[in-house]
């Protein structure tokens, strides 16, 4: 049953990919986009980090430096 399901899967895609050529897309414009989706998910994933150290901060409060440090 699996197999049969990765078969169909597999069609879909070749079917997907040729109405994406067949309708004026490129692999090279899929290429960029795909890039572009990764420049921008690299740019969301920074700022929720930044995000959630600051709210950690919050949370948690400053930590405090061990005395006798200097």
């Amino acid at each position: 049953m699996a197999a049969v399901a990765l078969c169909i899967s597999i069609i879909a895609l070749v079917v997907a990919y040729l109405s994406y050529t067949k309708s004026g897309g490129s692999t090279d414009d899929l290429k960029r986009k795909v890039e572009e989706l990764h420049l921008t998910t690299e740019g969301l994933r920074s700022k929720l980090a930044d995000a959630l150290e600051k709210a950690e901060k919050k949370i948690r409060g400053e930590e405090k430096k061990p005395e006798g440090d200097t």
